[in-house]
């Protein structure tokens, strides 16, 4: 059964549709693709086996009556960051431990609603706190690419590295991530999948453990960009039960594929050549100009002179926001209790042996530049270069661009407990240099696979858009994938 698994999200719904196989038949496909491969990939932290047939039978009934809904039968992985109702949600940290909620997500709801079925939980670095996936307190994921001619384990990206390996991996037809400063692009670029972070507020957070809440945005990982834009049309919706989610229609994303870019002005950004880029990822981003003025776009030179400053304010933005919303994991109402001689004590000790060090640096960080004497200095300026970075992109749209082409990484996958990248978390952070921009200004995002390093890995491109232009993103990738072609990694695993 292994080629069910290999086909994407719109070819398995067309043959649903014409009765060639069923919906649990396309299910126990990937069951057994995740039976087998995940004691190596390490993608899944929870594998619903019972709910995922029962969902499945549920598609074939609706098939059969004609009733199927736009995702009707199609089997995905769920990021651990989503609440599900009565299943393992744990943000992939010790803190939650045994924590399953009594409600649902509204991203999960909303596929549901739609016919999805669900395979499991995906592993993620803890609280979306990392770039390669190994925060998780439930070990690194692995990434499904290997160098040419080496057994060496690289990282998928992070945080949603678990969502990323198991799209490229073929154990889930496409799956929920969630994107804070790259979060989705990332392990997308990395592992050679398509992921979307789109504008804040197209997708609601409600049900959505927080990170940085001003910054958070859902959005999917797929194989092409094709199930990118079926997947974000059936996640997107406004919802009362989150204010900052937008009362705007969801367009037709797939309708947008295909469509001419003539006429379509695409930026390139100085601030983005930065000292000491590789080379590859330089020939690369030449190679990506190329096909969108053969493509017919108007290629233009633009500045985002606040670029520089993006990073070390995200830096200041995140973590500040995230040791807010984590004040609230105290070993009290759910999950891990640690006992102590009182209450401040059983605080303490529960926090210190529940949050792992990622997450204990940066909520130390956000109290720090929170607190009285700070706040001015770091937090206040820090939104204050938010404002400035969110105007150079205005003053670009206003010029008439219709979309910024990227790198997506500063570099392909590198080794799971790489030593530069984990003795200095500056390295680290640095990974997200490209994509961190996005989220401060609020604008929509798209990692597509657009070649091959010299030792065979992946390397994407990012297209930044205007405020809910994500149609417009949506045909200027699929440009540059019919350009590209796809990648699929040789399977080890």
């Amino acid at each position: 059964m292994t080629e069910l698994t290999h086909l994407t999200i719109a070819e398995a719904r067309e043959k649903l549709a014409a009765r060639e196989f069923s919906a649990v038949e396309l299910t126990e496909a990937y069951l057994g693709a995740i039976d087998a491969a995940n004691e190596k990939l390490n993608a899944y932290v929870a594998v619903t086996h019972d709910q995922a047939r029962a969902m499945a039978k549920a598609s074939d009934e609706r098939l059969a009556k004609n009733e199927a809904g736009a995702l009707e039968g199609i089997p995905l992985g769920i990021k651990d960051l989503f609440a599900t109702e009565g299943i393992h949600t744990q943000a992939a940290s010790h803190i939650l431990d045994g924590f399953k909620p009594r409600y649902e997500s509204t991203v999960t709801a909303n596929l549901w609603a739609d016919g999805a079925v669900m395979l499991g939980k995906l592993n993620m670095d803890e609280f979306a706190m990392g770039s390669s996936n190994e925060t998780s307190y439930y070990g690194p994921v692995i990434n499904p690419w290997r160098a040419a001619g080496s057994n060496q384990d690289l990282v998928p990206g992070g945080s949603s590295g678990g969502s990323a390996a198991a799209v490229a991996a073929f154990l889930c037809a496409g799956a929920t991530a969630t994107d804070t400063g790259g979060s989705i692009r990332q392990p997308a670029a990395f592992t050679g999948t398509v992921g979307i972070k789109p504008t804040y507020g197209r997708c609601s957070r409600w049900g959505t453990v927080a990170f940085a809440s001003s910054l958070d945005q859902a959005g999917p990982i797929a194989r092409d960009v094709r199930d990118a834009a079926i997947l974000l049309k059936s996640m997107a919706s406004v919802d009362a039960k989150d204010t900052t989610s937008v009362d705007l229609p969801v367009p037709d994303y797939e309708a947008a594929l295909g469509r001419s870019l003539k006429g379509m002005k695409i930026g390139i950004p100085k601030e983005y050549r930065m000292d000491g880029m590789s080379g590859e990822i330089d020939a690369l981003w030449q190679k990506g100009i190329d096909w969108l003025r053969d493509a017919g776009a108007e290629i233009v030179d633009i500045s985002l002179p606040h670029t520089k400053y993006a990073l070390p304010a995200y830096y200041i933005v995140a973590p500040a926001e995230a040791s807010s919303n984590l004040a609230r994991y105290d070993g009290v109402r759910y999950g891990l209790r640690v006992p102590g001689k009182d209450i401040i004590d059983m605080y303490e000790k529960t926090r210190a042996a529940g949050f792992g060090r990622e997450v204990k640096r940066r909520v130390m960080i956000g109290t720090y530049v929170l607190s009285a004497g700070y706040y001015d200095a770091y937090y206040l300026k820090a939104q204050k270069v938010r404002t400035l970075i969110k105007r150079d992109f205005e003053v670009v749209f206003d010029a008439g661009v219709d979309a910024i082409l990227t790198p997506a990484t500063p570099s392909a996958a590198f080794g799971v407990a790489d030593q530069k990248m984990n003795a200095d978390p500056v390295q680290m952070y640095l990974n997200d240099v490209f994509t961190v921009t996005v989220n401060m200004a609020g604008l929509p995002g798209i990692a597509v696979p657009a070649g091959l390093d010299a030792r065979g890995l992946p390397l994407g491109l990012q297209l930044i858009g205007q405020p809910f232009g994500e149609e417009t993103l949506f045909t200027v990738a699929h440009a540059i994938e019919q350009a590209a072609g796809r990648f699929k990694p040789t399977p080890w695993w």
